[in-house]
């Protein structure tokens, strides 16, 4: 009779891997490429709208996908926490330990999706509530929400998937599965809400779609490799120490990316205040932002994977190596967004929205939202870093530090400076997380290595 040993009894061993520009790129480029994909279907559902030459959808949209932004984004622990334990328990060399991960979060991932179904009524009102728009970005709104929650559990499926994935440095599985997602929802949008001129349900139509055949074909694939290797028992699966482990880092990442959203919620909220122009302003320059993210996310899903790994190994050569390379490599990768940005900014936003008045207002605002993304490097390099080593607790502290900056910004300088102070108050926020969270990184660092 064998009995499996716990995943940490043998966290001690130092077991050495070295970390090198090629293992660096090896996970940064089909990640970068996969995340690429991700806000252009922002860019394509603006697009779609954007040919309807309303605001009201489009604030609408801009609304409806802050809602999943909310719900999904929150939940992406989901995906972060399972490649932190993942890469840890690859570290060990614990196959078994990888798919006692997977299927405590699939598990999770499935019960949340079926409450987040359930709770359609309450959360679009709230989010109506705390919005307070018109009657017609509302009715959009709520259209695409309502339709586009059914996607839950198997949006929040992928995300486990994925995370599995990325924890074992198998990123190029995880583009081929973003890609296909990615491509399916692209292609049904068009088709549900421009040629069948279903609008903004289209759009959430092609989403459901999109994240239901990506689910499916993941499932197999992960099916077929754990057939390959040994199984965990349902006692192992199921073990209590390793249970709330899972729920302290995925609670602990949960707030950090709630509260992340309250700033970005609240961002989007002067916009809507201020009427629809500015709302559609501020919701295509955050584009902006959100595409030189997902291009970093690369960089920043090789920090966490290395780091994870390197926590696992009980090796700092490789933790420290892994933190300097891909702070390195976000740094190109930022300032060339911002560069490209500056340059070709003004003819993007005249693509993407038909509106003379989002046009000339968004061309004011641009040098904001290009540079967004090297002032936020840091804090999306920090955040790679603190997932994979699974140092939750500081990254959810520093949040809550970084949001009551954020707040005196948001509250003051727009009085001043209007929309520039809000822009300005946003990159405070960013700064704020990344100098923060570096801050604590050396003491966290030599107490996980301590011998």
């Amino acid at each position: 009779m064998t009995t499996e040993t716990s995943p940490l009894s043998e966290s001690k061993i130092v077991r050495p891997f070295e970390v090198t520009n090629k293992l660096m790129l090896a996970i940064t480029i089909p990640v970068m490429l996969a995340s690429l994909t991700t806000p252009l279907l922002g860019l394509v559902d603006t697009a779609v709208i954007g040919q309807l030459g309303d605001p009201h959808l489009l604030g609408g949209l801009a609304i409806g996908a802050l809602v999943f932004d909310f719900l999904f984004s929150t939940m992406n622990f989901l995906r972060a926490g399972t490649t932190g334990l993942v890469a840890q328990a690859m570290g060990r060399h614990d196959n078994v330990e990888q798919q006692a991960v997977f299927w405590r979060a699939i598990g999770i991932a499935a019960v949340a999706g079926v409450l987040f179904i359930a709770a359609t009524p309450l959360i679009l009102q709230a989010t109506i509530g705390f919005m307070n728009p018109d009657k017609a970005v509302s009715d959009a709104m709520s259209t695409y929400v309502s339709i586009r929650l059914l996607s839950s559990p198997m949006a929040l499926g992928n995300f486990v998937v994925l995370g599995l994935l990325l924890g074992q440095g198998k990123a190029m599985l995880g583009l081929y599965l973003q890609f296909l997602l990615n491509g399916v929802n692209v292609l049904m949008t068009i088709w549900f809400g421009l040629v069948m001129g279903w609008g903004v349900a289209g759009i959430a139509w092609g989403t459901l779609l999109g994240e239901t055949v990506a689910l499916a074909v993941g499932l197999f694939i992960i099916y077929r490799q754990f057939r390959a290797v040994p199984n965990p028992s349902r006692a192992r699966v199921l073990d209590t120490h390793e249970i709330r482990r899972m729920f302290a880092v995925n609670r602990d990442i949960m707030l950090r990316s709630f509260f992340l959203l309250i700033a970005y919620a609240y961002f989007t909220r002067a916009g809507t205040q201020a009427g629809a122009v500015m709302l559609a302003t501020n919701a295509v320059l955050m584009n902006f932002l959100l595409i030189s993210g997902y291009l970093i996310d690369g960089v920043t899903t090789a920090a966490e994977q290395i780091s994870g790994r390197a926590v696992g190994a009980h090796y700092r050569p490789a933790f420290d190596r892994g933190i300097k390379l891909s702070f390195l490599w976000g740094l190109l990768l930022a300032t060339a967004m911002a560069v490209f940005f500056l340059i070709f900014g003004d003819a993007i936003v005249a693509f993407l929205i038909k509106s003379d008045e989002v046009q000339k207002m968004a061309s004011l605002y641009l040098p904001w939202a290009a540079l967004a993304p090297v002032v936020g490097l840091l804090a999306f390099h920090m955040d790679g870093v603190f997932i994979g080593a699974t140092w939750s607790r500081d990254m959810r502290n520093m949040m809550i530090l970084s949001l009551i900056g954020y707040f005196a910004a948001y509250f003051i300088l727009p009085k001043f400076f209007g929309n520039h102070g809000l822009w300005l108050a946003l990159h405070l926020f960013l700064g704020l997380r990344g100098i923060s969270l570096l801050s604590i990184l050396p003491s966290r660092a030599r107490i996980q290595f301590a011998n």
